[in-house]
């Protein structure tokens, strides 16, 4: 028998058609999900869950589960710079949950230390730093003044 195509459904080509709309940023599965009911679109929870755990054995996704309790992340891989070519760590703001990329020369530094100093190696896409963002430092300090 010959190697098989990959099967590709109506719903998957979709998905990934809206996944490159949105490439270099995270999205959830709800995300996804009103994406396409805004769209007119009807497609299952589950399938764009089987659909997307498919395009990460197929490379295509990359699938960050940030903490135990909140759900799990994707992000199109189509892009030159991700987090499978180069050392990319990831803020999550406490407030609103938003997930920022981290490309910095300095964290990376940090990372050749821990590894030169403390013969730890850290896996960078693992790697998260949390904290409040600079949007909800804003309006938290909008919100101050006003008072």
């Amino acid at each position: 028998m010959g190697s098989k195509a990959p099967y590709q459904t109506k719903q998957m080509a979709q998905l990934l058609s809206y996944l490159r709309t949105v490439e270099g940023t995270h999205v959830t599965v709800a995300d996804v999900c009103l994406h396409f009911k805004e769209q007119g679109i009807t497609i299952g929870t589950t399938t764009v869950y089987r659909n997307l755990e498919r395009m990460v054995e197929q490379g295509l996704v990359a699938k960050y589960n940030v903490d135990g309790t909140s759900s799990a992340c994707f992000e199109y891989l189509g892009a030159e710079e991700h987090c499978h070519k180069t050392s990319c760590f990831h803020c999550k703001c406490e407030k609103c949950g938003k997930l920022i990329h981290l490309h910095c020369e300095d964290v990376v530094k940090l990372e050749q230390h821990l590894m030169e100093s403390h013969g730890f190696q850290m896996d960078p896409c693992r790697t998260v730093f949390y904290g409040i963002c600079e949007d909800c430092r804003k309006s938290e300090a909008v919100h101050i003044k006003g008072k």
